[in-house]
């Protein structure tokens, strides 16, 4: 079993109290620490259990848009929001104090090929990510609506 799946009841607990400070805070608190990535707050609805979730996540700005990295930590896996957002595309975002509606889709090759440098200049993390999975991560672009 890997590390990372050995720690996700662990990592589940982190991220909600996250999600909790963002929350309550208005962003003031969350959304970005020194020396680290920006991070929204991503809503979606569970692709089968149709149980909505918040998870948060590094976010890349690309003009309007916001790209997310489906990199689950190099897991040979995608992670679940991935599943949620590509069976339910239309959602909602908080970026700072900002909410906003978004629909996602995931990126296609001409656009990863674009984005996935600013995704490593944004995390380098993504690289060493990449390089421990046999997947191409994804990029999932979310665009207003």
């Amino acid at each position: 079993m890997r590390i990372v799946d050995q720690a996700w009841p662990l990592l589940r607990r982190i991220m909600g109290g996250h999600t909790a400070v963002y929350r309550a805070t208005g962003g003031r608190i969350g959304h970005q620490f020194p020396g680290s990535p920006p991070m929204l707050l991503l809503d979606h609805v569970g692709a089968k259990s149709g149980q909505k979730r918040t998870t948060p996540l590094v976010y890349v700005k690309d003009g309007e848009n916001l790209v997310l990295v489906a990199s689950k930590g190099g897991n040979p896996k995608n992670p679940a929001w991935f599943y949620n957002l590509r069976a339910n595309p239309e959602t909602t975002v908080q970026v700072g104090a900002e909410k906003r509606r978004v629909r996602a889709h995931v990126a296609n090759e001409e656009e990863r090929a674009r984005l996935w440098p600013k995704a490593v200049g944004t995390y380098g993390g993504y690289h060493d990510y990449q390089e421990r999975t046999e997947r191409e991560i994804p990029l999932v672009v979310l665009e207003p609506r």
